[in-house]
C-alpha cells in the first residue's frame, strides 16, 4: 500500500508538472479578467487619438496617442505598457498623471487583450513594443532622446526588453519599472517552491538580464507591500542597473500601490522625468 501511494502521487505531482507546462501562457497571461471597454480619456477631459498599429507579424493592436497640454508642445512622450490584467481603457489615472506632466503618452494593448487582435505571448508582446515605437518615432515624430519607456508589473519586463534592444543603436531619454518582477523564473520559483519551476518555464521575461544592456536613466518603483511581486524584485532590478538610477518606494498592494496616487510620490518621478528630458 505504502509503494501504491508513492507511485499516485509521483503520478499526481508529474500531471501538475505538465500541466504547468502545457498551461503556463494561461497563468501568465490573463487579458480575458477584464475586456471592457467602457471608459475613455475623454471621460477625463482628456483629447486623444485612437489608433490601430500594425505589427511585424501581421497583429492589429488597439492605442490610444494623448498629445501634450493644449497651446503647449509636450516635452517628450511616454510609451507606456501596462500590466497583465485589463487594457488601456483600466489606466485612465496614468494618463492624466502624464498629461499633468506635460508629456505626451501612447499606451497600447498586447496582442489579445482589449480590442486588440491575437493571442499573447512573450515574443508577441516585444513585436507589439517594436510596432509602438516604431509608430512614435516615425509616425508621431518624437527623437528617442524624447521617449520615456513606462512599464507597470508585467509592462516592466516589455519595456526592459524594448530598451534593451535599443541599447546598441538609440538611447531613450529614460526607463521606468513600476511594480515589475526579476524573470518569471524567479518569480514562479517563488509562487510554487515545490515545483521546479526553472525547467518548466518557456516563458521568462528576463527583466533582470536586460538591465546590464540599458545604458539609459532608470527608475524603479515598487512597495514593500507589493503583495504580488515582493519588494526583493525591486532591490535587484535597482542594484543590477547602471547609473544614473532613482529608486522610489511606495506603499500598499501589487494592485492598490500606484505612483499616481499620492502628490509626493508623483513630484519624485515628475523630478526625475525632468532630468531625462530637460
Amino acid at each position: 500500500m505504502f509503494w501504491s501511494a508513492m507511485k499516485i502521487a509521483l503520478l499526481v505531482y508529474l500531471g501538475v508538472m505538465a500541466l504547468m507546462y502545457f498551461t503556463q501562457s494561461k497563468l501568465i497571461f490573463l487579458p480575458e479578467i477584464d475586456r471592457s471597454h467602457a471608459a475613455s480619456p475623454s471621460d477625463i477631459g482628456l483629447s486623444f487619438a485612437p489608433l490601430k498599429l500594425a505589427t511585424a507579424d501581421g497583429e492589429s493592436l488597439d492605442a490610444w496617442f494623448l498629445p501634450g497640454k493644449e497651446k503647449h508642445q509636450a516635452r517628450g512622450l511616454v510609451l507606456f505598457f501596462h500590466g497583465n490584467a485589463g487594457n488601456i481603457a483600466h489606466r485612465l489615472d496614468y494618463l492624466r498623471m502624464f498629461h499633468n506632466m506635460g508629456l505626451a503618452t501612447l499606451i497600447i494593448d498586447y496582442r489579445g487583450y482589449g480590442r486588440s487582435s491575437g493571442s499573447p505571448s512573450e515574443e508577441g508582446t516585444y513585436l507589439d513594443a517594436n510596432a509602438a515605437w516604431h509608430h512614435a518615432t516615425q509616425a508621431l515624430g518624437f527623437p528617442a532622446e524624447r521617449i520615456v519607456l513606462f512599464g507597470e508589473s508585467l509592462g516592466g519586463a516589455v519595456a526592459a526588453n524594448q530598451a534593451a534592444q535599443l541599447a546598441t543603436q538609440h538611447r531613450p531619454a529614460a526607463l521606468v519599472l513600476a511594480s515589475t518582477f526579476t524573470s518569471v523564473p524567479d518569480l514562479g520559483a517563488e509562487l510554487y517552491p515545490l515545483l521546479p519551476i526553472r525547467l518548466l518555464a518557456r516563458i521568462r521575461y528576463n527583466t533582470l538580464e536586460r538591465l546590464v544592456q540599458i545604458n539609459c536613466p532608470i527608475m524603479v518603483i515598487h512597495s514593500r507591500n507589493d503583495d504580488i511581486i515582493p519588494f526583493a524584485h525591486g532591490q535587484r532590478l535597482f542594484e543590477a542597473a547602471r547609473p544614473p538610477k532613482q529608486f522610489l518606494q511606495i506603499e500598499g498592494g501589487h494592485n492598490e500601490g500606484f505612483v499616481f496616487a499620492r502628490a509626493e510620490w508623483v513630484r519624485v518621478l515628475d523630478d526625475f522625468l525632468k532630468q531625462a528630458l530637460p
